[in-house]
């Protein structure tokens, strides 16, 4: 559905993807109260035409940059990265998908093949040879590490090893283009990590290079919680701009409801296909009146100013923490509500303090 025309028409570090699914609150009335309404009075599957379906779809792409134009339903981020995958392979006729280590981009069998948080698991399935895992851009404990290179531009060394991925696995191992590359706009499977300045705009240009596209997985990070922008991946500017994005988890609340936003280039490549996608409660009337009054909450109170007060000042008393037992608290970084704690036993090597994390979490 192109939108475009019609509107000219914390403690983190080793822990498990942070559970997000409420954007505005437990039992917000606004967000009960669509859904209450719209089921007394009809939910269908989609392929019975509703108002809601479009209002949402518009509401939706309303919020993201002018070429993102065209909006999928579907019932979770899983299904949404999977038809990302979907999108991706068809646009480009490539096979070959460039990850980041520690990722987790869903439960799907297409998603647990590029999640390295699940692949490095004992007993997990052997990855793919059109996988390739580059280096997370961690600049405390990556593989290049700040404090080592005090001079240097974190961004394009970590931006470079995925061109080096490019270069000597995709087309120089296996002789082939690049079909996308995915990451979270901001990671947080891999212990909530800012991607550092100029991080996505040049991997974005050498996946492209390579006839790549570019995914952005928002399931956790959009919908404001950074506190400066509606949607992660523009935080580092305007001219960060991804083909598909993915989102989901607060999208409804809690509510089972989710999307994939894309260019009309890509859906169009998709079409010609002749596959129809169909999703049976992808985007219900149910689903929808809650991801609208999602947004409108988020709209009406502010809430991504919320995310940045409030974000701001737990990881200004954060830092305070850290000055006060630097000895224990290597690291503390964030945006917005997306904030993480590196817990350390010894401050020269780094060494995770797993049994102080554990025993912090569980308290």
């Amino acid at each position: 559905m192109n939108l475009r025309t019609r509107r000219s028409a914390m403690l983190v570090a080793s822990g498990p993807r942070a559970a997000s699914n409420v954007m505005v609150g437990h039992c917000h009335p606004d967000v009960v109260k669509a859904g209450v309404e719209q089921m007394q009075q009809l939910n269908t599957n989609s392929r019975f035409l509703h108002d809601n379906l479009v209002v949402c779809a518009e509401k939706l792409v309303s919020k993201m940059p002018e070429s993102l134009s065209v909006c999928f339903f579907v019932n979770s981020g899983s299904e949404a990265n999977d038809l990302a995958l979907r999108l991706a392979r068809q646009h480009t006729g490539n096979t070959d998908v460039i990850t980041l280590d520690h990722a987790y981009h869903g439960h799907l069998t297409s998603l647990i093949d590029i999640s390295p948080y699940k692949l490095n698991l004992p007993g997990a399935p052997k990855k793919p040879d059109y996988v390739h895992i580059a280096p997370v851009p961690d600049v405390y404990r990556g593989k290049i590490k700040a404090d080592e290179h005090p001079d240097e531009d974190m961004g394009k060394l970590y931006a470079m090893e995925v061109k080096k991925i490019i270069d000597e696995n995709v087309i120089g191992q296996r002789g082939e283009q690049v079909c996308a590359f995915i990451a979270e706009s901001l990671q947080s499977c891999g212990g909530q990590i800012i991607l550092p300045h100029n991080y996505l705009r040049d991997v974005y240009t050498y996946v492209r290079e390579a006839g790549g596209v570019c995914i952005a997985d928002e399931v956790q990070v959009g919908f404001g919680r950074s506190g400066t922008h509606y949607w992660a991946f523009q935080i580092d500017g305007p001219d960060v701009l991804p083909d598909i994005v993915t989102i989901g988890k607060p999208m409804g609340n809690g509510h089972p409801v989710a999307a994939v936003i894309t260019t009309e280039a890509v859906a169009r490549s998709f079409e010609a296909t002749g596959i129809q996608y169909f999703n049976t409660y992808g985007g219900n009337p149910v689903s929808c009146a809650i991801a609208i009054a999602v947004m409108s909450a988020v709209d009406e109170e502010r809430m991504v100013d919320n995310a940045k007060d409030v974000g701001g000042y737990l990881l200004s008393e954060l830092e305070n923490m850290q000055q006060k037992f630097p000895d224990v608290i290597g690291d503390v970084r964030g945006v917005g509500l997306f904030v993480g704690i590196e817990l350390i036993i010894d401050p020269k090597t780094k060494t995770p303090a797993t049994a102080e994390a554990r025993d912090v979490v569980d308290r």
